[in-house]
């Protein structure tokens, strides 16, 4: 985390780290901060969009995994590739040696981009990586019971609820997420209740955003 100094200029733009477990709410709540002019990049987005027809990861995946992983536009079949990393450790880390370091680099562009007072990495696998939270001044949690996690995959995914629990017991554990926060959203409750405490939120990253500081 950077040391602020008063006498120090910024060298570079505020980031908060978004994260959650699957079915938290973190597009809901990258949406509202969107809303405020904040500039959001999202690696899930970087990650479709690498992998959707004439993606420029698509020529290694098929490479790597054979043309039983590519749909007849040329996208990756999401379905067979999820099905073969949860049986295949191995693939699972075939496929992120792939993908990861093309996330990143875009991710890096477009923060170098950003020209909003302070900007948004929704990233789902963030608190897994160092090299991520190396690049978050704060990171904002998302967080919800986990029968609820289930409940919206299901509506949004049409997954069941045993690829449901698969994919969250992938992830980092509840308790290891909200340790590591420095800010939570807790999504249990309203709509109207949740844009309440992003307009709080946005409202202290202003104040935060404008601080300087230096990374020690």
């Amino acid at each position: 985390m950077p040391v602020r100094q008063t006498e120090t200029p910024r060298s570079h733009i505020f980031t908060v780290g978004l994260t959650g477990g699957i079915g938290s709410g973190k597009t809901t709540v990258a949406q509202g901060f969107a809303a405020h002019g904040i500039r959001i990049i999202d690696a899930d987005e970087i990650s479709h969009a690498l992998t959707a027809p004439g993606g420029s990861a698509m020529p290694a995946i098929v490479t790597t995994f054979g043309t039983t992983m590519q749909q007849a536009n040329g996208a990756l079949d999401r379905v067979a590739m999820r099905r073969l990393v949860f049986s295949d450790p191995g693939a699972r880390q075939r496929l992120e040696a792939i993908l990861h370091p093309m996330i990143r680099s875009e991710c890096v562009a477009q923060l170098e981009r950003a020209d909003s007072p302070y900007a948004m990495l929704v990233v789902p696998l963030l608190l897994e990586s160092e090299a991520w939270r190396a690049r978050c001044d704060r990171i904002l949690v998302v967080d919800c019971p986990p029968e609820l996690q289930v409940k919206r995959v299901m509506a949004r995914s049409a997954l069941t609820a045993t690829e449901a629990h698969q994919i969250i017991a992938a992830q980092i554990s509840r308790a290891q997420r909200l340790a590591a926060a420095t800010e939570v959203i807790d999504n249990t409750g309203s709509l109207s209740a949740l844009h309440t405490r992003i307009d709080a939120l946005h409202q202290h990253y202003l104040l935060e955003s404008a601080k300087p500081f230096s990374k020690s």
